[in-house]
């Protein structure tokens, strides 16, 4: 088994409490109502949403997968910190065991910066995991992140 680690970051003109609130807090309704293409439902299986809850995400027919089942390890109000992992789906293929992620929301100049890593824990030593099918998936996450960024300006008092 190896552990392939990236990390990236997303500037936003909305502060990082507002942002978390909708990115992470509200995810579960937000992202079907705004982008139905990517997220067509999320439901909980299991817990109360705080760490330990495992979700059921069912993309939108935009999507190449079917669905994904989310492990919540962390979720920190205060420090603007929410941890993750993807433990089943097939966006895993038959290569990985899990795919772990950690987002940070830090304050700049106004606004935020979302500090992201993704850790990609394969199965085996001999993977084809390779750097630009880790961008092609951190590409598709901005662009959430962007279409709940356009949804907050065009929407300044939700999420305060």
């Amino acid at each position: 088994m190896a552990v392939l680690s990236y990390e990236s970051e997303f500037t936003s003109s909305i502060p990082p409490a507002r942002l978390f609130k909708a990115f992470v807090l509200d995810a579960d309704n937000l992202f079907p109502k705004i982008a139905p293409n990517a997220v067509k439902s999320v439901e909980i299986i299991e817990g109360d949403g705080g760490a330990g809850t495992i979700k059921k995400i069912t993309f939108g027919e935009g999507s190449h997968f079917n669905y994904s089942k989310q492990k919540i390890e962390t979720v920190d109000k205060d420090n603007f910190v929410y941890a993750y992992s993807l433990i089943e789906g097939d966006a895993l293929t038959d290569k990985l065991e899990k795919i772990s992620y950690e987002n940070k929301f830090v304050a700049a100049d106004g606004g935020s910066i979302i500090k992201s890593v993704s850790k990609y824990h394969t199965k085996s030593d001999n993977h084809d995991i390779t750097e630009d099918k880790i961008k092609a998936g951190k590409e598709k996450a901005a662009h959430l992140f962007k279409v709940v960024e356009k949804y907050l300006q065009e929407n300044p008092d939700a999420y305060n």
